[in-house]
């Protein structure tokens, strides 16, 4: 199984290593760190990780974390580009928190309904109108495509892909495992904004 992490200078750091930690406790998973170009990317937290540049990769994982560095990326054509063609030839795309604005500025969450960091939310739902928008839910599927809320939000999406691909028992084994308290109801929002 190979799950690609597409990163970006100022990307979260737990958006990223919470789902780590889980897709890649998958049997035969083959994590793969990329970015556009190739080289060190910097998360927020100042984090480095060495990347390999973006292909187009068939099937497996792609995940697509947030922060703050998706902000000038949605008018990056380029990235856009490269980030539509990968998601084009996923399996299965998953985005946390931000991430959801890259992928609807790409394209690939058109007619969808997707969710993302309630707290940025509003800039988020600016990137698109074409995607229905779920003010109130932890993550959302739409076909192939997981978003999630802000940030841990993340952690239980993972959970939930991996539920909904391989069965309850394995997710329900990586969340013992990791010692997490799993929030298996996408409704169940508690940081939703009230209305």
């Amino acid at each position: 199984m190979r799950i690609h992490f597409l990163l970006f200078d100022g990307f979260e750091t737990l958006d990223l290593f919470g789902p780590v930690e889980i897709l890649n406790r998958l049997p035969g998973a083959e994590p793969h760190y990329l970015s556009v170009a190739g080289g060190d990317v910097i998360s927020a937290q100042q984090t480095c990780i060495r990347t390999d540049r973006l292909g187009v990769p068939q099937g497996g994982i792609l995940l697509v974390p947030g922060g703050r560095g998706t902000r000038p990326l949605v008018h990056d054509a380029g990235f856009l580009a490269a980030l539509r063609a990968a998601g084009h030839a996923a399996g299965h795309v998953l985005s946390v928190c931000t991430g959801s604005a890259l992928l609807a500025a790409a394209g690939l969450l058109d007619g969808r309904q997707a969710t993302s960091n309630k707290r940025a939310l509003d800039w988020v739902k600016s990137t698109s109108d074409h995607v229905r928008w779920l003010d109130r839910a932890r993550w959302a599927v739409d076909g192939k495509f997981y978003t999630s809320s802000g940030v841990s939000a993340g952690m239980d999406m993972c959970l939930s892909f991996i539920r909904d691909t391989y069965g309850e028992a394995p997710a329900r084994d990586i969340a013992r495992a990791i010692e997490y308290v799993w929030n298996d109801n996408p409704a169940q929002d508690d940081f939703a904004l009230p209305a």
